[in-house]
């Protein structure tokens, strides 16, 4: 029996989420949205691309909720996207309503199943997600930090010329200005990157990352990233479904790891069937420390912001 995954919001992430999980065709799919016909349009259009593709898996598009039913894994994408000029955090309020309202309708219908947040501001909605739906902390989590940290992989094998294949490294703290690259790990072939790159170099890469999704929106004018984003999510989707537990930077809800407790933030964890796993702890720089501190206060300011403003209206 196939597992079972819904993807709401039929946008760009979306819509290239489900298209990738249905052509590996070991889950079915459900697309939601609240738009008419997107959704049914989109799905079928995919599921005439099985045969091409050799996938069996089953997808259907729906504006309603009754067809996600049972899922394993609930992927949100819902929400307003970036447009140039605003910060992820200018989204806060309007999408904390749209994740609420996602994760009622989904939580009660699929109460054994994982939550997995893409929405922006991404560590505040995975927050709003948590306690919206009341599930274990274990099984709601957020993607950021595998996209963060293939964007820092692929500017550093730009700059050495070398495959990111042959690249380590993790990006930790929250989806925004305050990301944390790990570059006392960071190594290339086994070399430290500060062997590689001299400093100053170094850090105009890192604020390319930290830039990386803006630098895009500029590019569209209208929209936002979703190839290396849905590429992102299909990491973790396999993770979890297939047991992997392969260890990944993800956004996970802290217990006082780092020194950090009650707090969503980037960090590594090993992820599998049974969620968040294990939350592997690195030895990092006092540096470093520094600077994941300076984003999980980042985080909490967000976090703060949203319950003030936004969470009578949720509840």
């Amino acid at each position: 029996m196939k597992s079972k995954v819904t993807v709401v919001g039929a946008g760009n992430v979306g819509a290239t989420t489900a298209q990738r999980i249905f052509e590996k065709g070991y889950s079915d799919v459900v697309l939601v949205d609240i738009v008419p016909g997107l959704p049914q349009g989109k799905a079928l259009d995919m599921l005439q691309s099985g045969p091409i593709l050799n996938s069996d898996a089953k997808i259907i598009g729906t504006n309603e909720y009754d067809e996600t039913e049972g899922s394993d894994l609930i992927v949100i994408t819902s929400g307003l996207p970036r447009k140039p000029g605003m910060t992820r955090d200018d989204l806060l309020d309007a999408n904390s309503k749209i994740v609420s309202s996602v994760v009622k309708e989904t939580a009660t219908r699929s109460p054994n199943s994982k939550i997995l947040i893409v929405t922006n501001p991404l560590d505040a909605m995975t927050q709003c997600a948590l306690d919206v739906s009341g599930f274990d902390s274990k099984n709601v989590f957020g993607m950021a930090g595998i996209l963060d940290t293939a964007r820092f992989k692929t500017f550093v094998s730009m700059e050495l010329n070398v495959s990111v294949d042959s690249i380590s490294a993790f990006v930790f703290g929250g989806h925004g200005d305050t990301m944390v690259p790990i570059t006392s790990t960071t190594n290339v072939g086994g070399v430290l990157i500060d062997k590689l790159i001299p400093k100053s170099r170094l850090d105009e890469i890192i604020q390319r990352t930290r830039d990386g999704g803006i630098e895009i929106v500029n590019f569209l004018k209208s929209g936002s990233a979703y190839y290396a984003p849905s590429a992102a999510v299909v990491q973790m989707v396999e993770s979890v479904l297939l047991d992997k537990k392969e260890i990944l930077p993800c956004t996970a809800y802290l217990n006082g790891e780092y020194g950090h407790k009650g707090i969503y933030l980037g960090v590594a964890v090993k992820l599998g069937a049974s969620g968040i796993e294990e939350i592997v702890e690195f030895d990092l720089t006092d540096h470093e420390r520094s600077e994941l501190n300076r984003s999980a206060d980042a985080v909490v300011e967000l976090v703060e912001a949203m319950k003030k403003n936004s969470y009578p209206s949720i509840f």
